[in-house]
């Protein structure tokens, strides 16, 4: 089984396996329809094609949701059962982001309790840079049922992060870039700056120059100095929609460290209420 990574010779020896579903989920926040046109360019031969904001996020309620609000658990298992996937499948994740998109498939399928869920490491930069096949062929994918088995644990919600925010006993990280941590640039939200409390944790900083992951020990020495002692199961990600944010647990979980904590609706959601603090700075 594999849970956290995958490499391309692995995945291209066993892509077209019937016990194993490849997804490809690049996306671009600039276009919303950059990647499934890149999709119908080209992709892994068998993979089934996710979209961010129809597949992955549920509906956003203006001035109470952030971008990419988690979908409902009914609606996550309609979308998983129409990819085909069950208990008896392993999955693959692909995207052309360093990870960051794919790695809210990963998290999500972890959440909803299939462990056999694993990134492409280098995603379809390392896959088509390896001269591995490509189709355009669209797979005929037979649905299956999905069962869900929710991890709650793995989540928490605004009150709780500005609950824990407070607390030494947690931490809070940022997976945005260090200029949106400071407040310096905003391109995406509306409100530039953090929640209070957060340090920075850029997601960009889990990878190589070779746009991979970085070794299990160079990011367990990363996260734990960023947990500052906290347990992971202290450890609140967000990010600006809950999407970047799961490359960290993905990291995190690659690094043998267990489970943290999503803040899914993130700093889009956060600065929906005026009366939330906002933090600038490093600090």
């Amino acid at each position: 089984m594999h849970t956290t990574l995958i490499d391309v010779h692995t995945l291209n020896r066993h892509h077209q396996d019937p016990d194993w579903r490849v997804i490809d989920a690049r996306f671009s926040l600039a276009d919303a329809g950059q990647g499934a046109r890149e999709y119908g360019e080209g992709h892994v031969p068998g993979a089934v094609y996710a979209h961010l904001d129809d597949d992955l996020s549920g509906p956003i309620v203006r001035g109470v949701t952030g971008r990419h609000p988690l979908p409902s658990v009914e609606r996550a298992t309609e979308i998983f059962s129409q990819f085909g996937i069950d208990e008896s499948m392993q999955v693959a994740v692909y995207d052309g982001a360093g990870g960051s998109v794919a790695a809210r498939v990963w998290w999500m399928l972890r959440w909803l309790g299939h462990d056999a869920v694993a990134v492409l490491d280098g995603g379809w930069p390392a896959w088509t840079g390896a001269g591995l096949p490509v189709t355009r062929d669209v797979p005929g994918v037979g649905p299956r049922t999905f069962v869900p088995n929710v991890r709650a644990h793995l989540v928490t919600d605004v009150e709780g992060v500005d609950r824990h925010r407070k607390d030494e006993t947690w931490a809070v990280l940022d997976a945005r870039t260090p200029e949106r941590f400071r407040g310096e640039q905003e391109p995406i939200d509306p409100v530039a700056g953090h929640i209070p409390g957060a340090t920075c944790a850029t997601f960009d900083a889990n990878l190589g120059e070779d746009g991979c992951f970085r070794s299990p020990e160079e990011l367990r020495r990363r996260f734990e100095g960023l947990f500052g002692g906290v347990p992971v199961d202290h450890a609140i990600n967000y990010c600006g929609s809950g999407v970047s944010a799961c490359h960290n647990l993905l990291a995190i979980a690659h690094a043998g460290l267990g489970d943290a904590v999503l803040y899914p609706g993130s700093w889009s959601e956060w600065i929906t209420d005026e009366d939330r603090p906002i933090g600038a700075g490093e600090g």
